[in-house]
This record gives structure tokens, sequence and C-alpha cells, in this order.
């Protein structure tokens, strides 16, 4: 059975990116985060690599048909640490080059090829070259856990995306803020890691990515999971109150043993004494079961149990 992860990836292969722009962002926050800058024999380009084949077939889909440039699959390979097969795609050449170059990856000049880490302010300009940054970026190196549907909890909530380097994850922050949305940034051995755990903000996320069906699933469980808080916070109260209700029935008990022990029932007065015997009658009634019972208000029986208590106290 797929994890959310993996069904918000499967959701996002459903389209393709709406145009070479767009193809562009998509391509390289996927680059960013699951590949790597490769040379052969004096040729620059890069190498992808990915756990899962319908992602690698997406991929070089958008290479091949948009761009028009040739991508070499590497036979699957056994990660030994996940025990899953690695795919890896290839893609080095004149081609391959001038589309890093494209993607804001590589700058070419006089002087050869460098590295670019920030995310080039062009490649992401309107909200669907941002959204389909944020898809390839998650594609790339993103995962999303919700909480156990069992348990009351409301911790759980987690989206998060790998980056190779500080710089890219703090540009995808900033890109984040174009969505109104405030991410952490976090390093992890030698990487970095940007998450969020609200489970609006992974919502809205969502909602980015365009994938109504993982969105309606999240929505699906919070409503669950609010209910059942909900229901949790109530019986608690309901136990609280229902204690509260015991303890005070027995001092209440106590007091009326006290006088009855030492000065008898009978010195009280008719009132105090009515309220005595009604609650030795009944140790597990309420105040206002008692009050009912006696046809008088909650208040003044609140106020005749303290007289018994203070009579009581003086008796001791």
């Amino acid at each position: 059975m797929a994890n959310f992860t993996e069904e918000i990836k499967a959701e996002i292969m459903r389209t393709a990116p709406e145009d070479e722009g767009c193809a562009l962002a998509f391509l390289s926050a996927f680059v960013r985060t699951s590949g790597s800058i490769v040379s052969s024999g004096g040729k620059f380009g890069f190498e992808i690599v990915t756990e899962n084949e319908q992602t690698a077939s997406y991929v070089v889909d958008i290479i091949e048909k948009i761009f028009s440039l040739d991508v070499q699959r590497v036979d699957p390979q056994l990660d030994m640490l996940s025990g899953r097969d690695k795919f890896i795609l290839d893609c080095v050449g004149d081609g391959a080059l001038k589309l890093l170059e494209k993607m804001g990856v590589v700058a070419c000049d006089e002087e050869g090829v460098s590295l670019r880490f920030g995310i080039d302010k062009v490649l992401t300009e309107g909200d669907a070259r941002r959204s389909a940054y944020l898809k390839g970026a998650f594609l790339g190196g993103g995962s999303c856990t919700l909480p156990d549907e069992q348990t009351y909890s409301r911790t759980g909530y987690h989206f998060e995306v790998f980056f190779s380097n500080r710089i890219t994850a703090g540009d995808f922050c900033e890109l984040l803020c174009d969505f109104e949305v405030l991410a952490k940034l976090v390093g992890r051995k030698d990487s970095a890691v940007v998450y969020v755990k609200s489970k609006e903000v992974i919502s809205d996320l969502l909602n980015q990515m365009d994938v109504p069906d993982s969105l309606d699933k999240l929505n699906k469980i919070v409503e669950y999971k609010d209910k059942s808080n909900n229901s949790n916070r109530v019986a608690n109260c309901s136990v609280s109150n229902i204690d509260k209700a015991v303890t005070a029935s027995v001092a209440q008990i106590k007091a009326i043993e006290v006088i009855s022990q030492t000065i008898g029932l009978q010195s009280l007065d008719k009132n105090l004494f009515e309220v005595a015997e009604a609650r030795l009658a009944d140790p597990n009634a309420s105040m206002r079961e008692l009050a009912d019972r006696l046809s008088i208000t909650k208040s003044c029986i609140n106020h005749r149990m303290r007289k018994i208590f203070e009579i009581s106290s003086q008796l001791l």
C-alpha cells in the first residue's frame, strides 16, 4: 500500500508541465534535490538518481519530449541501505550543459563552467512556474507524513524537502514566502532540509501543487482527528467532573458523620438536617440532584452544605 508521500508524487506525475518555462522550473528543482553535475569525455551534464521507476520515466519524457535531449538509462542498481533498486539517468553533452544553464544550475563563460547554488528569480516568475518548482522539489526530495488515524495525538503532520546545499534551501524558503508559507530550515548531515508541521500550511502546499486527491485525504484526516480530539477532551472533562463530584461527596459525608458522632444530627436546624439526611441517603447524587429533591436551588444547598462544614470544623 502506498504511503502518503508516494500518493502525492504519483498525483504530481499525472499531468505534465504547462509549458517550457514550467518544465525548466520543474527540472531545475528536481536536479537540485536528486541530481548531480557530471562530466564525461570533457562534456558536462547531469545525473539523476531515483528509487521510483515511474519517476524516472516521467522525467525522461520531459527531457526528451520538451527539450529534445537523449537520456541514457543506466541498469538499475541495488541500494544496500534501502534495499531498493536505484534508477540512474545520465544526460551529458552540449545540449545537457545548455539545459543546465537555462535551469540556473550552472553558469558558462570564457573561464569555463561554474556551479550556481541560488534559485534564479527569472526561473520562478509567476504562480505557475513557482508551483512547477515546488512540484519538482517535492518529487525529487520531498516527503509528507500524516498522523495515525487510530490515535488522538495532534502531532504527526510533517512536510519536508531535502536540498544538497543550504543556499538553495534558503532560496526555496523565500519561494515559499511567495505562497505566504513560512517554513523552517535545518541542516541534516550533508543536506539542508526545509520543513513545515502545520496541517493548514501543508494543505496550502498541496493546493499549490495541484494534487486534489491528496489534499482531500489530508482534509478528511484533519476532520477525523479534530473530531476525535474534541471527543477525547469532552470525555476527559466528564471524567474530571465525576472525580470532583465524588471527592466533594466523600468530604460532605465525613463532615456529616463528625456532627452525627459528636452532637448528633438532631442538633442541626431543620434545613441543615434535611440536607445532611439527603446526602447520607444518596452519596452518589450530584448537588443539583439533591437540590431538586429538596425543591431548593443549587445555590441554596451549597450554602447549607457550607454551614455543615463550618459546624463540623468547629467540632474537630
